[in-house]
């Protein structure tokens, strides 16, 4: 079964016959031990650090169908290297296009990528929300998130009475703020999250959502490749130059569940502490300890299973991701309603 590989040092790779193979870079330019990847078991490339490759390795990379992800020093997504699509047909990208530009089908399924980030928003919420009412732990006596899910509750149902896209993802901004900011209550006094700031972050758990939001966006977008749809027509957000817009409107689904919840495990087992970050000029980063930390657990958190209701089988997380997009296929297909992913543990 093919993993991704996370590249965190600078350094240089070539193609060697059939495997890639990686030679460290230290600041010096002194060569470390090369290391090679056998391309068979290899899924997509995320690079962290600086990359000297040159055209004939990314022909050997697209011919392979592999993916490379690229995230700069402050751990922002800078982009993507993409594979020539090999399964894009030619009705579904036509439905797709269709779906997009009749203004009632577009909102139709926007609607339901805002319902289902909303239901796993309030699962998150209430897991939380119970277990501490059940512990009744000193250090949360006093959090209480009911009015919270009230409020998202509420929010939750003008979902289907919105009339446009502008309208939806206002609504959608609505939820997210006050989902936002429940963060203090439920990681205690250790961080705080004092507002949503990105670009650059401000703060430890800024940092956090920012760096987990990129890893689920290029999570979404490598599992679409796989499939017939166009990552570049979207329903939620607007499609944009040079952006796979889809993967946005899937990592919405997707982020209180592979994202949130990581972060809020994490930091609540004390794997990330205060002394994991440092502050540069106008914002706050991941040290590299606790980024590959951090990329460790978000990749854990991808293979893990869970009994899937309907197929009355365990399937992973990255599974998941990969049936939303399968619902989204037959819907624009006219095969079957999409029903967007909500969480049920």
């Amino acid at each position: 079964m093919k993993q991704p590989k996370y590249l965190f040092n600078a350094g240089r790779m070539s193609r060697k016959d059939n495997t890639l193979k990686f030679t460290p870079v230290d600041e010096a330019g002194v060569e470390g031990q090369p290391r090679y990847l056998p391309v068979e078991q290899l899924g997509d490339l995320y690079v962290f650090g600086s990359l000297d490759a040159n055209s004939a390795l990314y022909n050997f990379l697209g011919q392979e169908g592999i993916a490379v992800h690229f995230f700069n020093y402050y751990e922002h997504y800078t982009g993507s290297f993409m594979p020539r699509e090999y399964l894009l047909a030619g009705k579904m990208q036509v439905d797709q296009t269709k779906h997009y530009m009749a203004a009632k089908k577009r909102i139709e399924i926007a609607r339901r990528f805002v319902e289902g980030a909303a239901n796993n928003i309030l699962r998150v919420l209430k897991y939380y929300d119970n277990r501490d009412r059940a512990t009744g732990t000193p250090e949360r006596e006093a959090k209480d998130l009911t009015e919270a899910i009230r409020t998202i509750d509420r929010l939750l149902t003008s979902v289907p009475t919105a009339t446009d896209v502008p309208m939806l993802m206002g609504i959608e901004g609505n939820i997210r703020q006050t989902y936002y900011g429940c963060f203090d209550a439920i990681v205690g006094k250790t961080f705080c999250m004092d507002g949503r700031s990105k670009r650059p972050p401000q703060n430890e758990l800024n940092a956090l959502i920012s760096f987990g939001n990129m890893l689920c966006y290029t999570a979404c977008l490598s599992t679409i490749y796989h499939t017939q749809l166009n990552p570049t027509i979207s329903f939620l957000h607007e499609p944009g130059a040079r952006r796979y817009s889809l993967a946005l409107d899937l990592a919405e689904v997707f982020k209180p569940i592979l994202v949130d919840r990581l972060i809020f495990r994490m930091i609540n087992k004390r794997q990330l502490q205060p002394s994991d970050f440092r502050s540069e000029v106008g914002g706050c980063v991941l040290k590299d300890a606790a980024r590959k930390r951090f990329v460790q657990g978000f990749d854990e958190q991808l293979k893990e299973t869970i009994k899937h209701r309907a197929l009355g089988r365990s399937v992973s997380y990255r599974h998941l991701v990969k049936l939303e997009c399968y619902k989204l296929q037959k819907h624009l297909l006219g095969l079957e309603e999409y029903r967007p992913f909500k969480a049920w543990w």
